[in-house]
């Protein structure tokens, strides 16, 4: 089953395998259902007509998206060759606890097609190419996204503490095409694609597979929900393990476009 967010002249609504659904339904609501649940009561919600207009961020205003970092090798080594305080990365991804970090609400992320952006005073960003998970009340994994991490290497390098700053700001967490409603055993060996393009020329492309992340999926999700309660569901991205070379940086004009899995988020990086 797969759930798309569209605009529409009414406001945004949902649809299901590219058939509206009522304009009641809501994404916080079906994330109060048990996992098993999901799958029959959609199928027991009446569809409309076929599904139009722009494409959403698929998710709600009042919805968190959270981050992991360091769950991938590259990722680790990525973050020593850059930082100041090497050793922090090393000690996160060794550790029994990972990272996680709040990178925003519904309302501040952009969907597929909507424009990304480089802060103005950093000189190295990069996109990150995540598995986003849909985490329900329960914290169950109920399905996945595409999420783009963008992040800005040269703040956090010079401190891990400006990590808020590197992560996030206006137009810096993208999540979509759409919500692909799927059990967490299909998601354990995704291939994930970078690309990126400039002028019209490939700039950049690299494949890994969700398998090379360190933790279990189960995992990240338990100390995401180990203190903190989800009552209308989260999206949690998963790290990255594509890290473009220390001369690259994203480059305001390009177009960054990555696949998971059946997915593929596609955002042009805004000119300003």
């Amino acid at each position: 089953m797969y759930l798309t967010r569209h605009e529409t002249t009414t406001g945004p609504r949902w649809a299901l395998d590219n058939q509206f659904l009522p304009e009641s339904f809501s994404l916080g609501l079906l994330l109060q259902l048990p996992a098993s649940a999901l799958s029959g009561f959609l199928e027991a919600i009446p569809r409309g007509e076929a599904a139009t207009g722009a494409l959403l961020p698929p998710l709600e205003a009042d919805h968190e998206v959270w981050a992991c970092g360091v769950t991938y090798l590259r990722s680790r080594e990525a973050r020593e060759a850059e930082s100041t305080v090497r050793d922090v990365y090393a000690r996160v991804y060794d550790a029994k606890r990972p990272e996680l970090f709040f990178k925003g609400l519904g309302w501040r992320a952009v969907g597929q097609g909507a424009p990304i952006r480089v802060r103005d005073d950093s000189t190295w960003n990069v996109p990150e190419p995540e598995l986003t998970l849909v985490v329900n009340s329960g914290a169950e994994i109920v399905g996945y996204t595409v999420g783009n991490d963008v992040s800005s290497r040269d703040i956090e390098g010079e401190n891990p503490l400006y990590l808020p700053q590197a992560k996030v700001y206006e137009a810096s967490c993208a999540v979509g095409p759409g919500i692909v409603l799927t059990g967490v055993e299909s998601l354990r060996d995704l291939p994930v694609t970078l690309r990126l393009t400039r002028g019209g020329q490939n700039v950049f492309e690299n494949t890994i597979h969700t398998s090379q992340i360190k933790r279990p999926l189960e995992e990240l999700v338990q100390y995401l929900c180990m203190e903190m309660p989800f009552p209308r569901g989260a999206l949690l991205m998963t790290g990255t393990g594509i890290i473009p070379p220390h001369e690259f940086s994203m480059a305001r004009g390009d177009t960054v476009r990555i696949t998971i899995g059946e997915l593929t988020l596609e955002n042009p990086v805004a000119l300003r």
